[in-house]
């Protein structure tokens, strides 16, 4: 998924689960941050203390995402959380859609309630679980299990002009990370030159348009055709967000604001939102009129996201210490 959906639509679930303006804007900014907290930053002061940070992703040419024990600390449990199903453990590293796990995990966040960072840690959970609604079907590992059919691309009820849109920002995305770029040496196909069939990279971003409705065929371990109804799985995912979020405003209502709404109260509006076929901002756009509609809430604005926000934080402490 992309910022329409980890900051705007997060903060929408957030919000009409009945958690304060405030407290949604905390869970979004962190749920995105995963995203943009890309470098290892750590502050050392006088008195000998030490905040070490965690990278939680890597920029499309960072060297480490061909790093086995870096895809294992970033990708795996940040974008790709394993779904534990089949024999083999490529196989168990498959992303599955809303999988034991990934509740497990919702269920232990929930369980650190009373911890200071709790809304942080919603944010960050929320960003886990929402990506197994997009990224099911691939490992955040190098794996023959992503590689896919280039040739087997079918799209339904796009319309053309966007097909054109995510065509070439496909080839653009092959293009810059393909034969010609510095992953030449790494040797598979489109995508998979880049990260060695890392993740969903054979398919490029095609798994985090909330509109796109796509078919492909996977080439290993057998040629299996598979499809990808975003629009469904991304409501699916909304849905699974906004309980989280009851949950979580339940256990600490002085972070609420009024009763919240009933997801089947917003579900349409969320579905459209979900099929409009616009460009990341126009899908933005559609999050933030939604909200000043009153969809989710009282009428009011979506905070606007910048990742400087967080990172000029660290760097205000690293000054300061």
């Amino acid at each position: 998924m992309q910022t329409d959906m980890h900051y705007y639509g997060t903060w929408a679930m957030a919000r009409a689960a009945g958690l304060s303006h405030a407290t949604a804007t905390t869970i979004a900014t962190a749920a995105q941050f995963v995203d943009d907290n890309a470098g290892d930053v750590n502050l050392e002061f006088e008195d000998g203390g030490r905040v070490e940070t965690v990278a939680t992703a890597h920029h499309t040419t960072d060297v480490k995402n061909v790093a086995t024990g870096d895809q294992r600390r970033v990708w795996v449990p940040f974008h790709f959380m394993p779904g534990n199903e089949g024999e083999d453990f490529t196989e168990r590293l498959v992303c599955r859609k809303n999988s034991a796990i990934v509740r497990e995990a919702v269920d232990h966040a929930l369980s650190l309630h009373q911890r200071v960072y709790a809304a942080e840690l919603m944010g960050v959970v929320a960003h886990v679980y929402a990506d197994t609604f997009s990224h099911y079907g691939f490992s955040g590992v190098s794996s023959r299990r992503n590689r896919v059919d280039n040739d087997s691309f079918e799209f339904h009820a796009v319309d053309s002009e966007i097909e054109v849109y995510i065509r070439g920002k496909a080839n653009k995305f092959f293009e810059d990370y393909g034969e010609e770029s510095m992953w030449g040496n790494i040797k598979s196909w489109f995508g998979e030159q880049l990260s060695g069939a890392l993740g969903h990279a054979a398919v490029a971003t095609y798994p985090d348009r909330p509109y796109l409705d796509w078919s492909f065929t996977y080439e290993w371990p057998e040629a299996i055709s598979a499809r990808h109804d975003n629009p469904t799985t991304f409501h699916e995912g909304c849905a699974a967000l906004h309980a989280m979020f009851r949950r979580f405003a339940e256990l600490r209502p002085d972070l609420t604001a009024g009763e919240g709404r009933d997801f089947a109260v917003i579900s349409e509006r969320v579905a459209d939102i979900l099929r409009l076929q616009l460009n990341m901002d126009g899908r933005i756009d559609a999050w933030k009129r939604a909200a000043e509609d009153g969809a989710f809430g009282p009428d009011e604005s979506i905070p606007h996201y910048s990742e400087d926000d967080w990172h000029g934080d660290r760097k205000q402490a690293a000054a300061s210490k």
